[in-house]
């Protein structure tokens, strides 16, 4: 989970969770309410893991040769799943880092 580097008060989930839905500027410490941005590094694993799930099911579909209902059933759980283990990912700095 996410650590404020102004105060050290790590995050809990769900405060991440909401936190990282809204597309802003940094996101303000609960505690302490200074501004933190995710890492670059952090941005890039956010993203590399949900750039997954499109090649993954075209794949899927390709090889095994699934209808649209038994892609849905494969694709949804796994975009769910992503989506709740993205918090844990999450790294804060101070400053906003350049994604390159």
């Amino acid at each position: 989970m996410p650590i404020c580097q102004n105060c050290t008060h790590k995050w809990s989930w769900k405060t991440t969770f909401k936190k990282t839905l809204k597309i802003n500027n940094g996101m303000i410490c609960p505690v302490c309410g200074a501004r933190q941005f995710a890492t670059a590094k952090s941005r890039m694993r956010v993203g590399l893991l949900c750039s997954i799930i499109a090649p993954f099911l075209i794949l899927s579909s390709y090889f095994f040769h699934l209808s649209t209902k038994e892609l849905i059933v494969i694709g949804l759980p796994l975009t769910i799943a992503i989506t709740l283990v993205s918090p844990f990912l999450y790294e804060l700095s101070n400053k906003e880092e350049p994604l390159w």
